[in-house]
């Protein structure tokens, strides 16, 4: 098993690649997380690993309860949450209490909030079970829900006791599901790390296959590389970590205009990074042989590189405006320069953008 850390002074916290559900216990008593630990997950994902998670920390000596929600980006939101406080209360958790989180990143991403907020702040674990999530939402601290004007408005950083990455879950995924973890490695690749987006090249069949080796190599690189950033700019007031969001500024305007319904979050992101590298092969900053690759990348792992009919790029297009990433009105993006290296901007034209949206629905 690997252990990355993620140095962030008092806030420093072990990210373990390669264990199994069955010991989380004994990894879980070495923290001072208190004796009552929420659960919660979804009832996909408690059928198939709860039992076990749960059973693992009852022989380890924690009180376990139970919170189920429904899965989808749609119910990460205030109602679920108010939903997930009464359960707070119900089971009586109080500051010594832990909320861990079972499941992908919506179950992270509120699961956290919940726990960021409760009480003014509780212990938070997280067990990612999905391939995004292992590589992505369960490292950094980033917890929030969204409102129906768009992705993520609501939240705060809130970094984890620790994060507890079991490969084996992966076996259950349904391939869309893989196929959106992949978006975000190679995500990993255009921004930091050229050899990580040769290697996604040239093992695409043995990542379809899901190959433990292999995944194991991508899950650590990718978190060693989230992990690097964030202990270099936390909290986004440096400018380092706004490369993690590639590819994001577009792909979360594309999951908002759509209802959280037709795209995941990867395949949202998989599109928004050929949308970005579009922008910037226009402008002269980025080399066409280089977004070939990307898109062939992209299309290999059975990613979309274009929107599917039904999305109006108008309403698309003032979706941009809702983003985090907007200041002084002027909407900031994250556009590649070559594959591992990319740059902030806040000065591409307006008419561009609207060029570019409607050739992805083209």
């Amino acid at each position: 098993m690997d252990i990355v850390e993620v140095n962030l002074g008092r806030r420093s916290y072990p990210v373990y690649i390669g264990g199994r559900l069955k010991d989380i216990g004994k990894i879980a008593s070495t923290f001072s997380i208190g004796k009552k630990v929420l659960i919660i997950s979804s009832d996909r994902i408690f059928s198939l690993y709860g039992d076990m998670v749960r059973d693992a920390l009852s022989a380890s000596g924690f009180d376990v309860y139970l919170a189920r929600i429904p899965e989808g980006e749609r119910y990460k939101s205030l109602t679920w949450a108010s939903r997930l406080y009464a359960r707070c209360l119900e089971v009586k958790l109080d500051r010594s209490s832990t909320i861990l989180a079972l499941g992908g990143g919506v179950i992270g991403d509120l699961a956290g909030f919940v726990a960021s907020t409760f009480l003014r702040g509780i212990n938070f674990v997280v067990v990612p079970t999905t391939l995004l999530a292992q590589v992505d939402a369960s490292v950094g601290g980033k917890v929030a829900v969204n409102l129906p004007q768009g992705k993520n408005l609501v939240g705060s950083f809130y970094q984890p006791n620790f994060v507890y990455i079991d490969l084996a879950v992966l076996a259950s995924l349904r391939p869309r599901e893989i196929r959106s973890g992949l978006a975000e490695v190679v995500k990993y690749g255009m921004i930091e790390d050229k050899e990580l987006f040769s290697f996604l090249e040239k093992n695409s069949a043995r990542i379809k296959r899901l190959d433990e080796e292999t995944l194991h190599f991508i899950v650590s690189r990718s978190v060693k590389i989230k992990a690097k950033v964030v202990e270099e700019d936390e909290r986004e007031e440096k400018g380092r970590r706004q490369i993690l969001n590639f590819g994001h500024t577009i792909g979360h305007a594309i999951e908002a205009t759509a209802g959280y319904r037709s795209y995941r979050h990867g395949e949202a992101v998989a599109i928004g990074m050929v949308a970005a590298a579009r922008l910037s092969l226009r402008m002269k900053s980025f080399p066409l042989s280089s977004f070939v690759r990307l898109k062939s990348l992209l299309e290999r792992l059975n990613l979309p590189v274009a929107l599917r009919k039904g999305i109006d790029t108008d309403e698309l297009y003032n979706t941009l405006y809702l983003d985090k990433k907007v200041r002084g009105g002027r909407l900031h993006f994250v556009l590649p320069k070559d594959i591992g290296s990319v740059f902030l901007t806040k000065d591409v034209p307006s008419p561009l953008i609207r060029k570019v949206l409607k050739e992805l629905a083209e």
